[in-house]
């Protein structure tokens, strides 16, 4: 089976297995796994940061950021279709007790007038403009980059207004890769940035929460009130590890494989509004009958792709192969 729903069906590979299996470990509540802890230090050094913290998932880091960054009754700024936003449960207004000024954005990304105003005046009416959360990559989007410029105009607002300017980084090496430049480029104006570890870097789980020393203490405690204490962590700590040296090497192929799916899409002429531009395409397919066939066409022939309504997404990752993307274009020929 061609597993196109997500990069999060990734399976570790053998090299991780036998990572996990040897991993030394101890009791992370008490900072006392030596994997996890070597993990935490090269994931601050990597990303240009003081500090990081292991957490089980990419929402969950979201969650401490805005724990940590801002107070209850505060509001952050995001993009309307971004996955704080749409995709966490309202997990910020549930647990945090922050609201979300959702702004639509054009290709992911917030204008920068639209911005400006959506930044709170001092009023006894008004929440606290508190964070700006920026999602890079861009997952509704179609993976679409945010560009180190425009990373760098909004960061340049945020510190004018005082504002923590935080990036769900769930697809950041996606971004990376895409513009040819050092993760850091792209961070080295935020204050924080969640990193996803098991999408297209592979890991079976984790995700990294990384920004400055005291932010991370911080954070550290309210990973424990949500019960992300995970104790003898370090077997997947092991895993990441590898995720994050070998991981980022070969995106550039999930790329290319996801930008040949897009190019046969456009051909088609029951496909509208294809948008790739990294690992993830999605497009619409207007007649209903053709969209519950094309799933069933293609799940017939071995291949899952994702389906709401009418919209789909096929999502590229380092468990499909270039010979698995000739064979999903062969189908989406022959449809």
């Amino acid at each position: 089976m061609i597993e196109l729903r997500s990069d999060t069906f990734t399976v570790a590979d053998e090299k991780m297995r036998r990572a996990m299996a040897q991993a030394q470990v101890g009791d992370d509540v008490y900072n006392e796994d030596p994997t996890v802890n070597n993990l935490q230090k090269i994931a601050g050094e990597f990303f240009g940061k003081e500090s990081a913290i292991f957490v089980p998932s990419g929402t969950m880091g979201n969650l401490l950021a805005v724990l940590t960054a801002c107070q209850r009754g505060d509001e952050i700024i995001a993009e309307y279709n971004s996955h704080i936003f749409q995709y966490e449960v309202a997990g910020v207004s549930a647990l945090a007790g922050v609201q979300i000024n959702p702004i639509k954005g054009i290709d992911g990304k917030i204008p920068i007038d639209y911005l400006n105003g959506a930044i709170r005046d001092e009023n006894i009416h008004f929440p606290t403009t508190r964070m700006i959360c920026l999602e890079n990559t861009h997952n509704m989007s179609g993976g679409k980059v945010l560009e180190v410029e425009y990373i760098n105009a909004v960061a340049g607002i945020a510190k004018k207004n005082n504002i923590h300017l935080h990036i769900d980084g769930a697809r950041i090496f996606n971004a990376a890769v895409a513009q040819g430049i050092d993760p850091k480029k792209l961070l080295e104006n935020v204050d924080s940035v969640m990193v996803c570890l098991s999408k297209g870097l592979g890991a079976p789980m984790g995700s990294l929460l990384v920004g400055t020393e005291e932010f991370i203490n911080s954070a550290r405690k309210y990973r424990k009130m949500l019960g992300g204490g995970m104790r003898q962590w370090g077997h997947a700590a092991a895993a990441a590890l590898i995720a994050l040296e070998d991981g980022p090497k070969r995106l550039h192929e999930d790329h290319e494989n996801c930008k040949a799916l897009a190019e046969a899409l456009k051909e088609k002429k029951w496909t509208e509004d294809v948008q790739q531009s990294t690992n993830i395409c999605r497009f619409f397919v207007p007649d209903n009958n053709q969209a519950d066939n094309f799933q069933e066409y293609m799940l017939k022939n071995g291949v899952r792709v994702q389906k709401a309504g009418n919209s789909f997404r096929m999502v590229t990752h380092f468990n499909v192969s270039q010979e698995d993307t000739k064979k999903v274009v062969e189908l989406i020929n022959n449809f």
